[in-house]
């Protein structure tokens, strides 16, 4: 039997009819379509109130939030209005001190929702953060830059997608790694420049575009966690225009190789494609004539880094008030109030220095990331600090 055939009370009462003539609770249960907890709560409403436990209570609050007397919601339209650049923290003080005998102040946001629902809150548009180039160099010397990038993804024999990590040296063109990875996610991506870093050496900078994990147009500054950790390994950050892939362009031709010899047809699975790829790799360095080099291979011109990879060292900063760690969250702690510098910094040290009155300045290693003043606690972020320092090199 359906449950809203007829009237809800009337098929209640038969319910508690039934049960109480001693059927069971379980074998009601299903037949009236309900569960045992809603069932023993059907009953204990009866025992306790009787006939009037079986109606439909009221969902209305007890209370109803941020419902003001008429009076006062009438004076809080009166002062916006009156003073229309005013925000609720403003009317509700003025409030507070035109009548002190109030028993009890309205709250910000009860003023705040005052004014929303008689249409005077002017309302920003949020301006949408977006990727931006960053001046690009072109430098004659192995590993001055590298170039990092995924050649689009494809599927395996065995239905997975295999996403390729190309790295390049810019002046050589010597393929220091191609890796197939599972996804573009950042932990692999760490893993497989950590083994570069240990064999070839660090580059003074890396070119990539403006995606994940490179980096990401709504963080600050566009860096990633993958970036901040180059930065913390001295290398520098360079960033294609989006939609212009020409400017990393040797990069992109090798991709053309690399699809052309060593993608199709895909391999069984990722172990078989990686060994497809290692061959690759060696063919292209040490075998495949380049014309753009005088018909030379990669590794006639290749040298490793003399810079070592020996990790990040710990962040000092001796000439600011105090020093901060970012917490998990991504902030960082003043008076017992937060400082939001965003998760990309998490388990970073930042120094903090006072600039002038009641206004701070953050900084992360030799770069200012913005500025808070201590009523707010708020960072405005100041011009890009980290594409002006990137690379000493010539421009493009």
């Amino acid at each position: 039997m359906p449950w809203k055939e007829c009237h809800v009370e009337d098929e209640r009462m038969r319910f508690v009819i039934r049960l109480k003539d001693g059927e069971k609770m379980a074998a009601l249960c299903k037949e009236f379509g309900i569960s045992r907890k809603t069932g023993y709560k059907i009953f204990a409403r009866y025992e306790n109130h009787g006939l009037e436990g079986l109606t439909d209570r009221s969902r209305r609050p007890y209370r109803q939030a941020q419902q003001l007397p008429e009076a006062l919601e009438a004076e809080i339209v009166r002062l916006k209005r009156e003073y229309p650049h005013w925000g609720a923290p403003k009317i509700r003080e003025r409030l507070r001190r035109r009548f002190p005998d109030l028993l009890r102040c309205p709250a910000v946001s009860t003023v705040h929702a005052v004014l929303d629902r008689r249409g005077l809150v002017e309302r920003r548009r949020r301006r949408r953060a977006h990727a931006t180039g960053t001046p690009l160099s072109r430098p004659v010397q192995p590993n001055e830059l590298w170039c990092a990038d995924f050649k689009g993804e494809f599927q395996l024999s065995d239905r997975r997608y295999c996403y390729p990590l190309t790295v390049t040296d810019f002046a050589s063109r010597y393929l220091i790694r191609c890796e197939a990875l599972p996804s573009t996610k950042a932990p692999p991506v760490v893993t497989a420049f950590e083994r570069a870093f240990h064999e070839f050496g660090l580059p003074r900078a890396i070119r990539t575009d403006n995606g994940l994990p490179f980096g990401c147009g709504n963080a600050l500054y566009g860096l990633t966690r993958l970036s901040v950790w180059w930065l913390r390994l001295g290398i520098g950050i360079e960033r294609i225009k989006p939609g212009h892939p020409e400017q990393n362009g040797r990069h992109e031709r090798m991709h053309l190789t690399l699809k052309r010899e060593a993608t199709k047809p895909a391999s069984p699975n990722f172990l078989q494609q990686q060994a497809r790829f290692d061959a690759f790799v060696a063919r292209y360095n040490e075998e495949r004539p380049h014309e753009a080099l005088a018909m030379r291979v990669p590794a006639d011109d290749y040298v490793p880094s003399p810079r070592p990879y020996r990790g990040i060292g710990e962040l000092e900063y001796p000439f600011h008030d105090w020093t901060a760690i970012v917490t998990t969250c991504g902030r960082i702690c003043y008076e017992k109030r937060k400082v939001n510098l965003r998760t990309v910094f998490a388990g970073q040290k930042v120094g903090v220095s006072q600039v002038s009155e009641h206004i701070w300045l953050v900084s992360f290693m030799d770069y200012d990331l913005g500025y808070f003043d201590d009523d707010t606690c708020r960072l405005e972020p100041i011009e890009n600090p980290f594409w002006r320092k990137v690379l000493p090199m010539c421009p493009e």
